[in-house]
């Protein structure tokens, strides 16, 4: 069985990564989305293991404590971590994996894991991404400027990726994301192992 590819998708609040990355895992097969681990409170409509696996600050720190996360941070006063072994378990599956965080996060990742494919996710210009954030219609000027600020400073990071997609047209977007899946999948290691007993039959 060929070994699952991991990808670090990262976008600045606004650019579509969550809208993209659950059509993505609704129409390709053997790819999944990390759940994380994190000490926040759940909210209505939330379920335990399905959207965050809600844990205690002392769970938390107990499991940093024996080196469980392949990345971890604190937002906003809560933790929020991935399960290196669930990770490594899936790849061995033959599944891909995606983690969708931060350039922060990307960074830890890959040095525990440098064979991680990067995604950078943009919107298409800085008034659209404006308008997408006050779109919502649920935050004040100030919160806005400061979302966008930080949006800044994170798409200043796209090229520590492999891999950079517009989102400018959702579908266009989600075809891009997809092509960049595939291309992995066609890769001659990936076949070499995937299609181990055509090509023993081709070359008898």
């Amino acid at each position: 069985m060929s070994k699952g590819t991991l990808y670090i998708i990262a976008a600045p609040s606004g650019a579509g990564k969550t809208s993209l990355v659950t059509q993505l895992v609704k129409t390709t097969r053997y790819i999944t989305v990390s759940v994380s681990h994190t000490t926040r409170d759940k909210r209505e409509g939330e379920v335990d293991g399905q959207h965050y696996h809600f844990v205690s600050v002392d769970t938390f720190q107990h499991m940093i404590g024996k080196g469980i996360f392949l990345e971890h941070a604190e937002v906003f006063g809560n933790f929020y971590g991935t399960s290196q072994v669930w990770v490594e378990e899936q790849l061995e599956k033959g599944i891909d994996v995606i983690l969708e965080i931060d350039w922060q996060g990307g960074q830890q990742v890959r040095r525990l894991m440098p064979d991680a494919i990067g995604i950078f996710i943009l919107p298409p210009s800085q008034k659209e991404l404006h308008q997408r954030l006050t779109g919502r219609g649920q935050d004040d000027d100030n919160i806005i400027a400061h979302r966008m600020a930080k949006a800044v400073s994170e798409m200043s990071h796209y090229n520590e990726f492999e891999y950079l997609i517009i989102n400018d047209d959702f579908d266009e977007a989600l075809f891009d994301l997809k092509a960049v899946i595939r291309s992995q999948r066609l890769g001659l290691e990936f076949q070499k192992e995937y299609r181990k007993d055509l090509l023993c039959d081709l070359l008898k």
